[in-house]
């Protein structure tokens, strides 16, 4: 039986508008005419239709149910483009060419096609192209099945793999989103989208800009685009306000009738009829709904009965305002961790990191610039007077004047207590530099001894000065830090409220940096010899978790002389790391840390980690992940238990070289810990792509808490940023109850401090925490 032989057992034919006699038709065509105009229950029901073309006269035939899902009339069509006049005209051609060359016998064609309707929208079909033997005198058969909801979940999972994959993790908010409004307008049919984001103006007033678009190169609808990027609207203002405002989802059913939508004119130039605007919008565990602004999408055609992006709208949304709302806590913690509190300046970890910079900048061309290192006299007999407060009132009245002194380019930054400093860079005038220099600094003694209101009381205080300058004075930070704070110093000792430049000829600076070399060399052979002597030793901190059991501790390196003292690490370690000693003792603790690991593991501490703090020069030898594993197969832990703690300064320094070796050791089952977090902020942007397990809160965040709101901000930021990021958060530094109980309130945070557990010798930890094996039994 042929395809249309089927057609014998269904009902006697009716007429159709191509069913008429006195076409000029093949005789096999004609009998196919005639009953391809009879309704089909069989097609019906199965969904499909058919169709037939005259190989040599071109002539078509479309049944009635193909016809149906052509959205034209069933019959006899003199060419191919007449009866397929709805399908687009890249698909067209794709379809004339698999018509035109049949399949051999035994086999078939496929080719999909899109069809589409002003009022119906658009609708995928496939188009089944049989073996020439189907049919004799040269006919082409072909079946049309509709493909249109297998399509539609094809795209919805392509959308939703490619839209995650633009998100998770990027550091740009702009780039991912035009992307995935471009992915929206392709896949699912839309020919301009765009994102509405909302901002706060200088008044405070919040507004709803259109800040990143897409449309197809091909479309003309360059008026509509520069309407819509000149308008700003307030919440509750035309569609687009009232979609965030109320955050539903609108269909606009006639772009150019409707009164709510304020773009008519320059859509009805540019022929855009219908529309879908939703809410960027996401509502976090603890119920606060989070929308940072609005997408809309605007198509030619009516509203899409059959439209998939209602289905994914609410997805798409959600996952840009949890993009948001990540790079915005990133740049909270940024400027957290650059700004001074009390005086908005750069703080001293900023000003540090910004001066190393220029000077790196600047080291092949040898460019000049400036340090002024400022101290204000008199200000201690102000706070003894008049209180603390009036202290912060003078520290901020004078930090406003130094702001005003300078250009954009040049720094202020307030270094602690009542030091400032300022990172001068040469104009464009012709006045030599050191003159520039020499002015500023007496406009800033000038700013000083301007008296600042107190409760009715003119509090008056002055200021000593000491600059240096790049290269001259050193090429590095500390040198340059060092040369100014020598030349203020002489300030200090000569009468103060005063300027003083750094002279590389003054004895006593010569003496001071003879003493100073002569007393770290005899310190480094100390080093030395207590390596070998048993000098150095190691205790333990313990890491507590919200159950307050220990789930880790920390090896923290001592050293005693000889004669008993204790030499503070903050002394030693920078020696060691100078003279290359470092990477010798580094080694041995690594040994003795994971030896002592695997005696608490039998005492009883059976899944307990060890943290090891890693100095830069040992984490840039490639040789460092075969060594720590020959290390922990000879001590009998497990390398997973083992974390390797490295400082964000490390990363910032050599990032190329420490990241692909942090990659080997994750590999291999080590933890990676960052430490110090807060203090670096170039790592934020390479945060996602760490292959590290856990981060600590620095100290000096903790140390403000409960009080200080920056550190509050800044502590709740980055535990959230850990949560996002799958990360053990670790503060570090907790010293009293009420900074435990601040961070107790975020129940997954560990606690590390003197508030729980000093450090202590291993025979110590063990007897205090209740082994399972008396300390004698392990130790023996």
């Amino acid at each position: 039986m042929n395809l249309y032989d089927i057609h014998e057992f269904v009902s006697p034919p009716l007429p159709g508008p191509n069913c008429m006699s006195g076409r000029h038709t093949t005789s096999e065509l004609s009998e196919i005419l005639a009953k391809s105009c009879r309704y089909d229950p069989i097609e019906s029901a199965a969904s499909f239709g058919r169709c037939w073309l005259d190989a040599k006269s071109g002539e078509l035939v479309l049944s009635q149910h193909a016809a149906d899902l052509l959205w034209v009339s069933a019959g006899w069509y003199a060419n191919l483009e007449s009866g397929f006049n709805q399908v687009v005209l890249d698909d067209l051609s794709t379809l004339t060419t698999a018509l035109k060359t049949p399949p051999a016998d035994s086999q078939k064609t496929e080719c999909d096609i899109r069809v589409i309707s002003e009022i119906h929208g658009m609708r995928w079909l496939r188009m089944v192209i049989l073996p020439e033997a189907t049919f004799h005198s040269g006919l082409i058969a072909g079946v049309l099945l509709d493909i249109t909801a297998s399509k539609h979940a094809a795209m919805r999972e392509r959308l939703s793999f490619e839209s995650t994959r633009l998100f998770v993790g990027t550091d740009t908010l702009g780039s991912a989103v035009t992307k995935l409004i471009q992915l929206v307008c392709e896949n699912l049919g839309w020919e301009w989208g765009a994102y509405w984001a909302l901002e706060t103006d200088k008044q405070g007033e919040q507004k709803l800009s259109c800040r990143h678009y897409w449309h197809g190169a091909q479309d003309a609808l360059g008026s509509f685009t520069q309407e819509s990027l000149s308008m700003h609207m307030a919440p509750g203002d035309g569609l687009v306000g009232q979609v965030w405002q109320r955050g539903e989802a609108r269909w606009v059913e006639d772009m150019q009738s409707d009164h709510e939508f304020l773009r008519n004119n320059s859509a009805s130039q540019c022929k855009l009829r219908s529309g879908y605007v939703f809410p960027v919008a996401y509502v976090t565990d603890e119920g606060e709904r989070h929308s940072p602004g609005v997408l809309e999408f605007y198509s030619r055609l009516s509203r899409q009965r059959e439209a998939q992006l209602p289905t994914v709208s609410a997805s798409i949304g959600a996952l840009i305002a949890q993009t948001a709302q990540r790079l915005e806590q990133q740049e909270t913690i940024r400027q957290l961790a650059q700004i001074d509190g009390l005086t908005e300046l750069a703080n001293r970890s900023h000003f540090y990191r910004m001066l190393e910079k220029t000077c790196l900048d600047n080291a092949t061309n040898k460019t000049p610039f400036g340090l002024i290192f400022i101290d204000l006299d008199r200000f201690k007999p102000v706070n003894d007077a008049f209180g603390h407060e009036a202290g912060n009132v003078v520290l901020k009245d004078f930090a406003q004047r130094l702001q005003s002194l300078v250009s954009g380019r040049d720094l202020v930054g307030r270094l602690g207590g009542d030091e400032f400093a300022i990172l001068l860079h040469p104009d464009t005038s012709s006045t030599p530099f050191v003159e520039q220099l020499d002015a500023l600094a007496k406009q800033v003694l000038d700013a000083a001894q301007v008296p600042v209101l107190f409760n009715r009381h003119e509090v008056a205080i002055s200021a000593s000065i000491g600059i240096s300058i790049f290269p001259e004075n050193g090429m590095s930070s500390p040198d340059l830090l060092r040369s100014a704070d020598t030349a203020m110093y002489r300030i200090k000792k000569t009468g103060r409220n005063a300027l003083s430049f750094f002279s590389t000829s003054t004895t006593q600076t010569l003496a001071m940096q003879q003493s100073d070399l002569a007393q770290r060399l005899t310190m480094e052979v100390e080093l030395y010899q207590a390596m070998t002597n048993q000098g150095l030793f190691l205790e333990y901190q313990p890491i507590f978790d919200g159950n307050r059991s220990i789930v880790a501790v920390e090896a923290l390196l001592r050293w005693r002389r000889l004669n008993g003292e204790m030499v503070r690490p903050d002394i030693f370690i920078p020696i060691a790391e100078q003279s290359h000693l470092i990477v010798q003792i580094g080694s041995w603790v690594v040994k003795q840390a994971c030896h002592d690991l695997a005696l608490l593991h039998k005492a009883g501490f059976r899944d307990l980690k060890m943290h090891v703090n890693m100095a830069p020069s040992e984490f840039t030898s490639n040789t460092l992940p075969e060594e720590l594993s020959a290390v922990v197969v000879q001590s009998g832990i497990s390398s997973h238990h083992l974390c390797l703690e490295l400082t964000e300064s490390m990363l910032m320094q050599q990032p190329d070289r420490v990241i692909p070796i942090m990659h080997s050791l994750r590999q291999l089952g080590f933890g990676i810990s960052l430490d110090d977090f807060g203090m670096g902020y170039s790592s934020l942007s390479r945060l996602k792509n760490l292959p590290i397990s856990s981060m600590k809160i620095d100290r000096s965040f903790i140390s403000g808490l409960p009080d200080q709101a920056e550190d509050r901000a800044i502590v709740r930021t980055i535990i959230e940023l850990g949560r996002n990021l799958r990360l053990n958060i670790i503060a570090e530094g907790v010293e009293t109850d009420s900074q435990l109980a601040f961070l107790r309130q975020f129940g997954d945070t560990l606690i590390q401090g003197f508030v729980m557990c000093r450090p202590q010798p291993l025979n110590e930890l063990i007897r205090l925490h209740q082994p399972v094996l008396k300390p004698a039994d392990v130790l023996a």
